[in-house]
């Protein structure tokens, strides 16, 4: 039987499990990622959800209402925090820590047939995956419409998204601190923030002959190799959707969405590691985009944090050295 609805569609990713099968063996780690799965599944079923099917290390489910759709993914990542705790407390293997999980919802009219679900909105949040990071929970502007006002204070826009294999920009918002409406700041390589430093007005990136700014009303801005993403690099070791940049709180943030990694090399030399991670860039530097800047053979994407006034050169000599 078909049937047709208006629906809130979610899809959840647990980020990190291939390495659990190099470290932990096949039955060991097929065993952790199932009872994960069924833990994720289960807070569907508590929130009033439907799971639509597994999906080996994530699942797809439906809502009626976005509220609870919303509510089931705060407590997906609460579940996922809990039991990695309670593996590090125990002295879990370093696979078991690092795993993560990405969360995205959309609403939209759903056509139900044979047990599965089809339509815009199913694609949608599919797709959604592809530009979250590390424990985020992407939604629609669908899905914020339907919210509570204290729900909605939890999110913050990151503007327009292109999505591989569809025509329109969707408009996506980003899930702050899970338990509350203020949003976690990501480090700089010091350890620290920036806040008290004047806000930039452009972010400069540069690959070969590509030379563009960016304001910060024109964030977000995706690195990958689709031709479809704000900033193309098309080399095949770069991810079709690899980074994102964020304005957040007056600075620009690079979120790292890839499987191989974003490393950023700032002028003082310094290398700091991405994975599914987030960091604040500031003066001027390098993105390695799946592999090191001190790798040769790496996409290096040279950027430049842009303040008026500022007669600061591109890169430092021996950043600019091949």
């Amino acid at each position: 039987m078909t049937q047709i609805s208006d629906l809130t569609v979610l899809f959840a990713d647990l980020r990190g499990s291939t390495a659990l099968y190099e470290t932990l063996g096949n039955a060991e780690a097929t065993s952790v990622v199932t009872h994960c799965v069924s833990a994720l599944a289960k807070s569907v079923g508590d929130s009033g959800g439907r799971v639509v099917k597994t999906l080996g290390d994530g699942l797809m489910a439906v809502f009626t209402q976005a509220v609870p759709a919303v509510q089931a993914s705060a407590v997906m990542h609460d579940l996922l925090d809990a039991m990695v705790s309670r593996g590090s407390e125990r002295g879990a293997s370093s696979g078991l820590r690092g795993l993560r999980l990405q969360v995205a919802l959309a609403r939209g009219e759903v056509v139900e047939m044979a047990g599965d679900c089809y339509g815009d909105a199913v694609n949608v949040s599919a797709r959604l995956l592809d530009h979250a990071g590390d424990n985020e929970t992407l939604i629609t502007a669908e899905v914020l419409q339907g919210l509570t006002l204290e729900q909605r204070s939890r999110f913050r826009s990151l503007d327009r998204l292109v999505l591989r294999g569809r025509v329109e920009p969707v408009q996506v918002h980003v899930m702050g601190g899970r338990r509350g409406s203020s949003f976690d700041m990501p480090a700089t390589q010091f350890g620290g923030d920036i806040s008290s430093v004047s806000e930039p007005d452009g972010l400069r990136l540069v690959w070969r002959d590509i030379n563009r700014v960016f304001a910060s009303q024109q964030m977000p801005v995706v690195l990958g190799r689709s031709p479809q993403a704000s900033f193309c690099v098309d080399d095949s070791r770069v991810s079709r959707s690899h980074a994102r940049v964020d304005w957040h709180s007056g600075s620009f943030q690079l979120t790292d969405l890839s499987y191989n990694g974003t490393y950023v090399q700032f002028a003082d030399g310094e290398i700091v590691s991405l994975r599914r991670g987030s960091c604040t860039l500031h003066g001027n530097g390098v993105v390695g985009l799946g592999g090191s800047p001190s790798d040769p053979g790496s996409a290096c994407v040279r950027f430049d944090v842009l303040r008026f006034g500022d007669t600061q050169p591109l890169l430092s000599p021996d950043l600019m050295a091949d």
